[in-house]
């Protein structure tokens, strides 16, 4: 049966200002200096080249992998173009912005879109009004310089693991004709999860210090909005469920759940609960997720209102314990939970319960190396484009006695145990001028676990 497969550099001008204000130097110091600076240089280009190295060494296959994978159950067209373009297409004259918890017309969108674009900040909302947002998403798909990509974090997956042509994907999401268009040959999409027309997403990007009227933007961010009622009531679950009997997947993705963030408390757990939670293995989350859970179940840290900078390796490894110790699976509970993949900006830990999963250091190296790649549009890691954003050293505990840890760049996938549970932390080379972010995290997940094996119980 289906349901026991896992668910689851400035060195010349230096150079030339001592030349300019100090010619009396002797040329043996000024070549001793241009060498040790020099030196230097290569040092710190290195420190990038030496964790590529050594992740190329530990990303090996996994001894059992994935044959067939069912991925559910959101899909939508992602429509990426200028913000203040598009506004000026639709006849919309620039003024003061207001949020608006839900755009129920052109003049909310308006509105709503000049008061992040001042905040620099990203947002996303609903539209409400079904004739007046297609007739918008027509004009931005349609517009001269927009993009089209596969959206959706299931398809965004399973477009991902289709790289591999090892793997059949079965995808269960709302697809329409252009969707089905965009996706990779090998993605399976049931004729029941067909339908006439896409979802549109429409991302609306902004660059730093780009002006509309009397707003300019702090930094670059974008600003999304859809009218989009099949995922957000995750239509397609029961023709996921009712496709994986016929598919016999060795892995199952379901992802997209944040969508019914707007359906009742009782409609949530009522979906969840009866066809997703028990049978979960695995999950994959980013900090603000982290941080929201422990805040909402009362876990370790959660007096911590926000994160400031780069969230603190300790404060993250307390959460993650914590959610494996306490809902985790165990002889005497009911879960299944045995795998959690977090994802931040600077670093990534994979953490496990000892005894269901393997090849980790693989895996959590594979996830951190296609932050690299997809984030800078490169099919390998550019070095020169880079950069080691994580700390050097960390404590693995803010509430335990916590081992110290320093980061070598020649083994940069660290590991430690805590009862029974085992962390696998690595650095992120995080893009300087990132060209895409949009499905970052799904390219993460889909990628540890393509590396990861389950072992048979």
């Amino acid at each position: 049966m289906w349901q026991r497969s896992v668910c689851v550099g400035l060195l010349a001008l230096a150079l030339g200002y001592l030349c300019l204000l100090g010619p009396e130097l002797p040329h043996s110091a000024l070549r001793h200096l241009s060498a040790s600076l020099l030196g230097g240089l290569r040092r710190a280009r290195s420190l990038e080249g030496r964790m590529v190295a050594a992740w190329q060494a530990a990303i090996v296959r996994p001894a059992r992998g994935w044959a067939r994978v069912a991925v559910g159950v959101n899909a939508c067209v992602d429509v990426v173009l200028s913000g203040v373009k598009l506004l000026e297409a639709l006849g919309l004259e620039p003024g003061d912005g207001k949020n608006h918890a839900v755009l129920n017309s052109r003049q909310d969108l308006k509105e709503a879109f000049a008061h992040f674009m001042e905040k620099g900040a990203a947002a996303e909302r609903f539209f409400s009004d079904a004739e007046s947002f297609h007739h918008i998403a027509q004009t931005a798909s349609e517009y001269p310089g927009a993009q089209l990509y596969v959206g959706g974090n299931a398809a965004l997956i399973g477009q991902k693991l289709a790289t591999n042509p090892d793997l059949k994907i079965l995808l269960c999401g709302p697809v329409g004709p252009k969707l089905h268009e965009l996706l990779d040959d090998n993605v399976v999409v049931p004729p029941e999860s067909m339908q006439e027309r896409d979802e549109f997403h429409l991302i609306l990007e902004y660059q730093a210090g780009e002006e509309w009227g009397q707003v300019r933007a702090p930094n670059a961010n974008r600003f999304i909005f859809s009218h989009d009622l099949s995922n957000g009531a995750l239509n397609m679950l029961e023709v996921f469920v009712s496709s994986l009997d016929e598919f016999q997947p060795d892995l199952v993705v379901l992802s997209g759940l944040h969508m019914m963030e707007g359906q009742s408390k009782e409609m949530r757990q009522r979906r969840l609960m009866e066809q997703v939670f028990p049978l979960v293995n695995s999950i994959g989350l980013n900090e603000q997720e982290l941080l929201f859970l422990t805040q909402s179940a009362s876990g370790p840290h959660a007096s911590l209102a926000s994160w400031t900078g780069v969230p603190d390796v300790g404060v993250v490894s307390d959460i993650l314990f914590w959610i494996l110790k306490e809902h985790g699976k165990t002889a005497e509970r009911a879960s299944d939970l045995t795998r959690i993949h977090f994802h931040t900006l600077a670093y990534h830990i994979l953490v496990t319960v000892d005894g269901y999963w393997g090849n980790q250091v693989a895996a959590v190296a594979a996830g951190a190396r296609a932050a690299g790649t997809q984030a800078c549009a490169t099919e390998t890691i550019d070095t020169s484009k880079v950069f080691l954003k994580a700390p050097l050293e960390f404590v693995t505990s803010q509430i335990e006695a916590p081992s110290k840890i320093s980061l070598n760049p020649d083994e940069p996938v660290v590991h430690w145990h805590r009862e029974g549970i085992s962390f696998h932390f690595t650095p992120v080379l995080v893009c300087k001028d990132p060209v895409r972010t949009v499905g970052l995290g799904d390219a993460i997940s889909a990628e540890g676990l393509l590396y990861s094996e389950v072992y048979p119980q």
